[in-house]
């Protein structure tokens, strides 16, 4: 029997491969907590033994980490995959299955803002689908406040943004 901090890390690697997108760190946190498999602690030194391996890849925002795994995670849960137990197996194809378009929505739109070299404010909104990015627009405001302003309206209302946009341009 493999040692839980293995079958943790192929978990991971797993869930991961079986997405076409990012996972956060507070939605691969969630799944190991609702299943009482270990505490958050653990599974934050697991993501950490991950990414020191290039294993995943990590992309951080003020807000969240995203993983993906990497082509070295790929080849390595190839050679281990049947460490992963038939229960785990069931217990991460659920948790995909039943938060799939939640877990799609919150790592496709991404919103996240930084201070320019000018000492003013830029705020990047994105809409992902897949790798590929359909929309990335990048406004410079004067406060964080605005930049916040634009991050949070943005999660809300990018949809309308977008076909505005769409609209507007392709006339």
């Amino acid at each position: 029997m493999a040692e839980p901090i293995t079958i943790y890390k192929l978990t991971i690697l797993n869930m991961l491969d079986k997405v076409d997108f990012p996972l956060t760190n507070t939605q691969i946190s969630n799944f190991f907590l609702e299943q009482d498999y270990t505490d958050y602690f653990r599974v934050q030194q697991v993501l950490s033994d991950l990414e020191d391996a290039s294993l995943i890849h990590a992309e951080s925002t003020h807000s969240n980490t995203q993983y993906t795994i990497t082509a070295a995670g790929k080849e390595t849960l190839g050679f281990f995959k049947d460490k992963i137990t038939p229960a785990i197996e069931r217990d991460t194809t659920a948790f995909l299955e039943k938060n799939k378009l939640e877990l799609r929505s919150v790592n496709s739109i991404l919103a996240d803002y930084y201070k320019t070299p000018n000492q003013d404010y830029a705020a990047r909104c994105q809409f992902r689908v897949h790798e590929t990015n359909l929309i990335d627009l990048t406004l410079t405001v004067k406060t964080r406040e605005q930049a916040q302003a634009i991050c949070d309206n943005w999660k809300k209302q990018n949809e309308d943004v977008y076909a505005y946009l769409m609209d507007l341009l392709l006339k």
